[in-house]
């Protein structure tokens, strides 16, 4: 029997570039305890001027936040790099599916900048190319996928919003997936919907918002032979979910719901939609990030609140409103780890580098992936009704 050596590298420091990909800097990055990556970053963007513009996701660190020039959900973000034609670099706060879907939405002169190539996203991964090209074959082979229209959750990667383009689907965001799900069930007779890559949203947007039940749905795991389904179970089925979540937002349980109100009778339950089904159905409100945000807002002092999503927003939310009581949905911190890859060491790198003239980072969409996304793009944008948000 071979023994392999595997690489043992003591927390935080060292990097093993053969299982991590995305995490090597041309250049070193700037010491996490510089107390000079304040002054540094204020001082390269203002070197940088009206050539780069920083966008903030919402769940990102405040560190990093305080240099944003807009904030926001994913699918905002993008438009509002779009909307900015003068700028030369968009540094995208964020990870890898939003830097794309910004890539693809700017002008072809403008470059988009993701701080930290390793910024990734979970779900976005529980759905790869491949496997959804798998799973078209077997639909076919089950004499379904004539009546399948795909539709993919924003939070996705480009070749996946490509594949809906050029198969007749579209895009969708927690806000619009309603009418998008209308939509789709109104392209072909007996329409059935192949929704990815988070199961959680798919589900609880047939179920509470288009009247379907738990039995009309069904769950495609890529890793079983047909999805573990069969073909009976493909035929009946009016909603096909591909097996993926959120990691943040999968954590939520109902027994912490539980918990809240037996504590607190007048606590008011606010969840994303990428919760689990057994959370949702338990919650006063549901809606996505901005929902979230403007809820809050408007609530009347001294209501009470616990929030289900990322806890950099909830943290940002209670210290916005102190005269209301926030707490964060879950008995453990929960933050998004790759989001928190962003940090103000790898934001300063990026913005230095641009300022001495080399652009790091920049995320390239191939073009023909690009065409197709920008179809399924459009087709969520022609949509009636709902706002395009996360």
């Amino acid at each position: 029997m071979t023994t392999v050596e595997l690489p043992l590298l003591p927390l935080g420091k060292g990097k093993d570039l053969s299982s991590e990909r995305g995490v090597e800097c041309p250049g070193d990055l700037p010491p996490a305890s510089d107390p000079d990556l304040v002054a540094r970053a204020k001082a390269a963007k203002e070197a940088l001027g009206r050539s780069v513009f920083v966008l903030g996701h919402h769940y990102q660190r405040d560190e990093v936040i305080q240099f944003a020039d807009v904030t926001g959900d994913s699918f905002k973000l993008a438009r509002d790099a779009a909307a900015r034609p003068e700028a030369e670099y968009i540094v995208f706060c964020g990870v890898h599916f939003m830097a794309e879907s910004a890539d693809i939405l700017t002008a072809p002169n403008q470059k988009v900048i993701l701080p930290d190539l390793a910024a990734g996203c979970s779900m976005a991964d529980m759905a790869r190319l491949s496997q959804v090209e798998d799973a078209w074959d077997a639909l076919a082979d089950a004499g379904v996928q004539d009546q399948v229209v795909p539709i993919t959750y924003m939070n996705s990667t480009a070749d996946i919003k490509a594949f809906c383009g050029k198969n007749g689907g579209a895009v969708c965001t927690s806000s619009n997936a309603d009418v998008a799900l209308e939509w789709a069930f109104a392209q072909k007779p007996d329409a059935k919907v192949l929704f990815f890559p988070d199961q959680h949203l798919g589900r609880n947007t047939a179920v509470l918002k288009l009247g379907f039940s738990l039995d009309d749905c069904v769950v495609w795991n890529p890793f079983k032979p047909n999805g573990g389904l069969t073909d009976e179970q493909l035929r009946d089925a009016k909603m096909i979910l591909w097996k993926g979540h959120c990691s943040v937002h999968g954590k939520f349980s109902p027994e912490v719901v539980d918990e809240l109100r037996a504590k607190d009778p007048d606590i008011n339950i606010l969840v994303h939609p990428e919760c689990k089904h057994e959370v949702v159905i338990k919650a006063d409100l549901v809606g996505s990030t901005e929902f979230i945000i403007k809820t809050i807002e408007a609530a009347p002092a001294g209501s009470s609140w616990a929030i289900g999503t990322e806890l950099n927003l909830v943290k940002r939310l209670a210290d916005a409103h102190p005269d209301k009581k926030i707490a964060f949905l879950d008995r453990t911190v929960c933050f998004c780890s790759t989001m928190n890859r962003i940090d103000l060491p790898h934001l300063v790198w990026a913005l230095e580098s641009l300022v001495e003239g080399n652009e790091v980072n920049v995320i390239d969409v191939e073009a023909e992936t690009a065409r197709l996304a920008d179809i399924a793009l459009q087709r969520m944008l022609d949509l009636p009704g709902k706002s395009h948000k996360d």
